[in-house]
């Protein structure tokens, strides 16, 4: 059984202040995993190629979990998803779309694009500490990921 504790969390997110709220939640659900982050669609491209300023491996391992908001700037989160899951080396990651968005269209659209999971942000922060408890049990307690 691969140590659960290293599997990295790469979170997509142009909100600083929901970047703050998830790290925090993650923190407060007691999940121990690396979490590295992006504030677009271009950057989540390039940390996942390993380009520009994401080029050390050390410092930016592949993540086992991307945590996806789809609205972004430069390339939102439904373009880099596209991407992401047309990608024979990343399309095995698995992304959970965390946006604010209720959208049935989107949900719909994610889930045809691979999407593994599709939530919509809670409001209050003891609801999404709650949300991050379960991910967190569920994709690192529950489920085998890959190795990728």
């Amino acid at each position: 059984m691969s140590d659960k504790r290293s599997i990295v969390i790469l979170i997509a997110d142009d909100d600083a202040e929901d970047r703050m709220l998830v790290k925090d939640a993650l923190e407060e659900s007691r999940l121990k995993n690396s979490i590295q982050f992006v504030e677009n669609g271009e950057e989540l491209m390039d940390y996942l190629h390993r380009r520009g300023k994401f080029s050390d491996e050390q410092k930016y391992p592949t993540p086992g979990l991307i945590l996806l908001d789809l609205n972004m700037p430069k390339k939102d989160g439904r373009e880099a998803l596209r991407e992401i899951k047309a990608d024979e080396r990343l399309r095995l990651i698995p992304v959970v779309v965390l946006t604010t968005s209720k959208a049935e269209e989107d949900i719909l659209r994610t889930y045809d694009l691979g999407v593994s999971s599709f939530i919509t942000k809670p409001v209050t922060f003891s609801s999404l500490v709650d949300v991050m408890k379960t991910l967190s049990k569920y994709w690192f307690e529950i489920v085998e990921l890959p190795k990728i």
